[in-house]
């Protein structure tokens, strides 16, 4: 009897603990806002993701000129990355949370009001928002969950970013068939004002454990750091590699589809957002949070990606079983970010723990604007079908890489079990 007293007393203590240290548990409602908030925010980028192409298509741009306007918008973020880091240091979370949010919204309004010719800057404008969106989000999830929870934290705020690939791409490709104008300016209207209901005061951190600022110095000294890091330079690369594939698919797949009448956009972006959202919810908690790299799970997903994007190229032979490629892609697209995400939070070491995990989100920006850019050449001088095998082989590519590399990234596994023993 005394022993149970005493075990029900360490538990109220450990809780009240919890409470004190000011963590939160990764389903609560300061968390469902956060996810809430994230939905709503990314919601905008997938419906822009179909109409712009389609817009621009229309209106006279050619497959490079798209690719050019729609890489703008990661290829900011790719540069701002680092700056945001900067901000969240000096400013911490919640400050720049707000100035963010009327960024974001005075973008989409001014998708409304202008036309094609600016789709490019505005493309730019959104890419900044979004830079310092995921940043201070991510911040707030490492400093608001305590360790063993970082991981499933992480993997449902990446979760409710997919959800709206679920939903908006069927109501945008109807927005676009209907040539509804007033649809567009409504969804537009909607998708500024909602974030900033939510998320001006949403519970975010004043500052962070960092909490300064970096001189221009510190952050170039930080980028050399990649290539001292085998973890941090590894992941970016594969990252890199994954990005672009998942480019090139968000970029060119609906015009792709469209052009050849042998399957659906929407339905194929709805069948990869199902797969994400259920494989991150699912699997939440199967993605290590302890710091351990996972050679044949990286390895894996990397084959998923270049499954789905080799059925891709096969279109135009194999019909209707094009909609296995959502798939494998939506299984590849679910769990990449969320599990190299975590696993770098761990590794890199705190006081540039979020300039050096800027450096790599950067490298996811500038693979998904590649995505755009590169291959949109490449669709012009060749076929979309070439442009996804090349695809198939940036996959693979960064497969053999995680495989070659296999000893040196486990090795802080084995030194982590010892010191956990």
């Amino acid at each position: 009897m005394i022993a149970r007293r005493e075990s029900g007393d360490e538990r109220l203590k450990s809780s009240m603990n919890a409470t004190s240290n000011g963590k939160l548990n990764p389903v609560s409602f300061s968390f469902i806002r956060f996810y809430m908030l994230a939905f709503l925010f990314f919601a905008a980028n997938s419906a822009l993701t179909i109409i712009l192409p389609l817009r621009s298509e229309a209106a006279g741009l050619n497959q490079a000129e798209i690719g050019l306007m729609m890489g703008a918008y990661m290829f900011t973020c790719m540069l701002l990355r680092p700056f945001a880091a900067q901000l969240l240091g000096k400013h911490g979370p919640l400050r720049v949370m707000q100035w963010l949010l009327l960024l974001h919204a005075g973008t989409l309004l001014l998708f409304v009001v202008f036309g094609v010719e600016t789709y490019l800057w505005l493309r730019a404008l959104q890419g900044v928002a979004t830079a310092f969106f995921s940043m201070t989000m991510q911040a707030g999830i490492v400093e608001k969950l305590e360790d063993k929870d970082r991981a499933q934290g992480l993997s449902m705020y990446t979760l409710f970013t997919m959800v709206p690939s679920l939903v908006i791409p069927i109501l945008a490709i109807q927005i676009w068939e209907n040539a509804s104008d007033l649809a567009f300016t409504l969804l537009m209207i909607g998708l500024a004002a909602l974030p900033l209901l939510i998320g001006y005061n949403v519970d975010l951190p004043r500052s962070t454990v960092q909490n300064k600022s970096y001189t221009l110095g510190d952050m170039f000294r930080s980028f050399g750091g990649i290539w001292r890091s085998t973890p941090l330079l590894i992941s970016s690369v594969v990252m890199l590699f994954a990005s672009c594939v998942f480019g090139a698919t968000a970029t060119f797949l609906p015009l792709y589809m469209v052009s050849t009448g042998l399957a659906s956009a929407g339905v194929f972006l709805t069948i990869q957002g199902l797969v994400v959202i259920l494989c991150r919810f699912i699997l939440r908690k199967k993605i290590p949070s302890d710091g351990s790299w996972n050679t044949w799970l990286m390895a894996g997903l990397m084959l998923c990606a270049a499954l789905g994007t080799q059925l891709l190229s096969l279109m135009e032979i194999i019909g209707p079983l094009v909609y296995l490629s959502a798939v494998f892609s939506g299984f590849a697209l679910a769990l990449l970010y969320p599990t190299l995400t975590t696993y770098l939070s761990f590794v890199l070491p705190a006081d540039s723990r979020y300039v050096l995990m800027g450096i790599f989100m950067s490298s996811y920006d500038l693979g998904f604007s590649l995505g755009g850019l590169a291959m949109g050449l490449i669709v012009q001088v060749s076929s979309y079908s070439t442009m996804f095998m090349i695809c198939t082989l940036l996959s693979i590519t960064a497969m053999i890489l995680v495989l070659v590399f296999r000893q040196r990234m486990e090795a802080g596994n084995k030194a982590r079990s010892v010191v956990a023993s």
